[in-house]
């Protein structure tokens, strides 16, 4: 039962689909039809694993078997995510045009503030207390108050006041007054 050939571990012949005469020539390629082989050490019969399939079921199987399910939850998905994306994107270009004009304002309110500081300013540097007295005697025929035109009102009577109420309540009113009386 042993093997005599001291080189059958270099033997490549053995895995070759066509084998090499030693003249150079090829030996004729054989078909692996037979489902056992003759295993050469063992004699044994020996079961070929290999399975020829036909061409169109070898396409069959390559192309890759879509889930309908996983793909329209994936289209979903993907629509949620572009969704979702799409409105953080519009917020923030919102947010960038409200800061923007937020800026502009401030600016707008500084500018006027600054005009309006100036103009006060001006205002008081040429309206003094003698330039205004100076300016109502002569150009609008003012002058100051005497005693003669001066009147005193005496209020030693005191004010009165009267409260006016509706006596026509429905019960309504009355439940809605009620209620505002223990709230206040």
């Amino acid at each position: 039962m042993a093997y005599t050939s001291k080189n059958a571990a270099y033997d490549l012949s053995l895995f070759d689909d066509e084998s090499i005469y030693t003249d150079g020539t090829a030996a004729p390629k054989r078909e692996k039809e037979s489902v056992h082989k003759k295993n050469k050490k063992t004699g044994k019969a020996k079961a070929n694993k290999v399975v020829k399939l036909p061409e169109d079921e070898l396409n069959k199987i390559r192309r890759r078997k879509h889930n309908p399910f996983k793909l329209a939850l994936g289209t979903v998905a993907g629509a949620a995510a572009a969704f979702v994306v799409g409105i953080i994107i519009v917020g923030q270009v919102q947010l960038t045009e409200l800061n923007a004009e937020i800026v502009d304002a401030q600016n707008t309110l500084a500018n006027a503030q600054s005009i309006y500081t100036e103009n006060e300013m001006k205002v008081e540097a040429g309206l003094t207390g003698s330039a205004i007295e100076e300016y109502a005697e002569n150009n609008l025929g003012m002058t100051k108050a005497s005693n003669a035109q001066k009147e005193f009102v005496s209020l030693s009577g005191g004010d009165k006041a009267e409260v006016f109420s509706q006596k026509d309540e429905n019960i309504f009113t009355q439940f809605f007054d009620s209620i505002a009386n223990l709230w206040s």
